[in-house]
């Protein structure tokens, strides 16, 4: 079964956007998404046109394409208000979710859940990428191939949700594993922590 997209009219038009930015720049020729900026996306909390804006804009959002196991979403926040923005947890009918981060610990570099949150600063943008912070879904469910249309929901530590699509993609770059275990001593044990 692949991800589906509900069909109301944002969901449509969001659906839209992330499709012309995977088709304006997939990626270059090494294998990493490309660096041109695609649409802005920001969504409404709510289903009504006349409700007030989302909390975060959410800019080129993607998610790595896998057939099992963990991978991960990207994408850059945008906070355009006057207060900082902490996101506190993130969901997808895809799997579970964990917000990660990437982190030095005993000289390597390990993967770990993000204590606190993502802090968006205001009047600021916050990149997820990969190597950084990142939202990560843990124990797919089923596979999530390159074009696959990704639902996510965001909540923030004042209680808010905002939901965002994300366009899968194939991605070498970085040599980026998700798998459980990675970077973390005893590897095959779970995922960092």
């Amino acid at each position: 079964m692949r991800p589906t997209l509900s069909t109301g009219p944002r969901r449509r038009a969001t659906a839209l956007l992330a499709t012309a930015a995977l088709l304006a720049g997939c990626g270059s020729s090494d294998g990493s998404p490309s660096a041109a900026p695609g649409p802005s996306v920001s969504l409404d909390a709510g289903a009504s046109a006349s409700a007030p804006a989302g909390v975060l804009g959410v800019r080129d959002p993607w998610v790595k394409a896998a057939d099992a196991g963990m991978t991960a979403a990207f994408g850059t926040l945008v906070n355009d208000g006057d207060t900082d923005v902490t996101v506190t947890g993130a969901t997808t009918d895809v799997s579970p979710m964990e917000l990660h981060e990437m982190a030095m610990r005993d000289g390597r570099m390990v993967m770990r859940a993000k204590q606190g949150g993502i802090v968006v600063r205001a009047r600021s943008s916050h990149a997820l990428e990969p190597g950084g912070d990142h939202l990560m879904l843990m124990d797919l469910r089923q596979p999530v191939r390159a074009g696959d249309q990704v639902s996510f929901t965001l909540t923030f530590a004042d209680g808010r949700t905002q939901s965002f699509t994300a366009v899968a993609k194939p991605f070498t770059g970085a040599q980026e594993s998700y798998a459980p275990g990675h970077g973390a001593p005893g590897a095959g044990a779970g995922p960092a922590s």
